[in-house]
């Protein structure tokens, strides 16, 4: 794993533009997670003795990218846990899919229930024995020439919530082949990559908005480019 990426710290709170391969916090794999090389480079950054503390705030998924908060105090862990409890952080992701919605903006309401063994959430119409209500709302970006950028703002945070969704209508993410995108791609991850993080820090209350560029695949690049060249309004 190479060096984090570090796009926003302060005294409470870093963030890091996570690659598909990155785990973000030790599991049953054993690899080493974001959490461990994070905290090794802050001892060394800041010439800490002892532990390193470095909580780990959200998740994203493995084969997902994008932006990544970890608090370094635990005075910031406690308060940021209850802005995503309260809904009060707004999150912002971009999907690359292969098939193009039939409106080119709108609302996804659906009922999901996770299997745990399969690690794996099913989409209903309507409510069943142990499902939860998620909502998402979507709009077009760009066009390629086979595939389509989506960006994707989350009204509920449910377990593969944006994946399964747009699964459900036809549209599944690239590479994604949990959720029905036909083929993998060559970095093992899929086309979802969490863009902006948006909430009132949990300290100074002053508005915090961070960005992540995407990286890792030749359709990103193209993302890039047209940001650069401001010919993708965003």
């Amino acid at each position: 794993m190479c060096s984090p990426e570090i796009i926003y710290e302060d005294n409470h709170i870093i963030a890091v533009n996570k690659q598909t391969s990155d785990l973000v916090q030790g599991d049953i794999t054993g690899d080493t997670s974001l959490q461990q090389i994070l905290k090794s480079w802050l001892k060394q950054k800041y010439n800490k003795p002892g532990n390193v503390y470095l909580g780990v705030i959200h998740r994203l998924d493995r084969p997902v990218s994008g932006v990544v908060l970890f608090a370094k105090t635990s005075k910031a862990l406690t308060r940021m846990n209850n802005l995503f409890k309260t809904g009060d952080v707004k999150k912002t992701y971009w999907a690359i899919v292969g098939s193009k919605p039939e409106n080119d903006s709108g609302q996804l309401v659906h009922h999901l229930k996770k299997n745990h063994i399969q690690n794996k959430s099913y989409v209903y119409e309507k409510a069943v024995e142990g499902s939860k209500k998620a909502i998402l709302s979507y709009n077009l970006l760009y066009e390629f020439q086979n595939y389509y950028l989506l960006e994707i703002n989350l009204e509920t945070g449910r377990h593969h919530q944006i994946r399964c969704q747009l699964a459900k209508i036809g549209c599944p993410v690239l590479g994604d082949l949990k959720y029905g995108f036909p083929r993998s791609i060559e970095s093992g991850g899929i086309g979802l990559h969490s863009r902006k993080i948006a909430f009132t820090h949990p300290v100074s209350l002053e508005p915090v908005v961070i960005f992540a560029d995407p990286s890792g695949h030749r359709l990103w690049d193209i993302v890039n480019m047209k940001l650069k060249t401001g010919s993708l309004k965003v």
